[in-house]
């Protein structure tokens, strides 16, 4: 009984970890295409390291508003922002204008910076993801 259990815990680690290295090459292909993305659209306001541009436009490294409210993240780069927000204590008042992303890009471009420069997200950002909360914004 005793060699069952053994047995039994071993294939279960190998499973979980073939299942963990496929979600790990999927998030690294879509972060690979969102750092692209980035560099396209968002570094000129954004900076290189997610830095932001202080008292203009907010960091996205280590950033508490970014990785608060995922759906908040998506509608975001949807619809544009206005008005003030704070971001790591510092108040912001600028506007972001719609990216005019497709749901793939966005999701992308998500994964890209929500787990660079100190942001770990809890979990990858899919385009169905992107696709619910752009229906929702209908």
């Amino acid at each position: 009984m005793k060699r069952v259990i053994q047995l039994s815990l071993v294939l279960a680690l190998f499973i979980s970890s073939f299942t963990f290295k496929a979600q790990d090459d999927k998030l690294k292909k879509s972060m690979d295409a969102g750092k692209g993305v980035y560099n396209g659209i968002c570094m000129a306001c954004h900076l290189g390291e997610g830095q932001g541009i202080p008292s203009v436009f907010p960091p996205l490294a280590k950033s508490d508003y970014l990785m608060k409210d995922t759906d908040r993240a998506i509608e975001t780069l949807i619809k544009g922002l206005s008005g003030e927000v704070t971001v790591n204590g510092t108040k912001y008042n600028q506007v972001m204008p719609p990216t005019g992303l497709d749901d793939q890009d966005i999701a992308d471009v998500l994964n890209y910076v929500m787990n660079s420069w100190g942001n770990k997200a809890e979990k990858m950002v899919t385009k169905a993801k992107v696709a619910e909360v752009r229906a929702d914004l209908d």
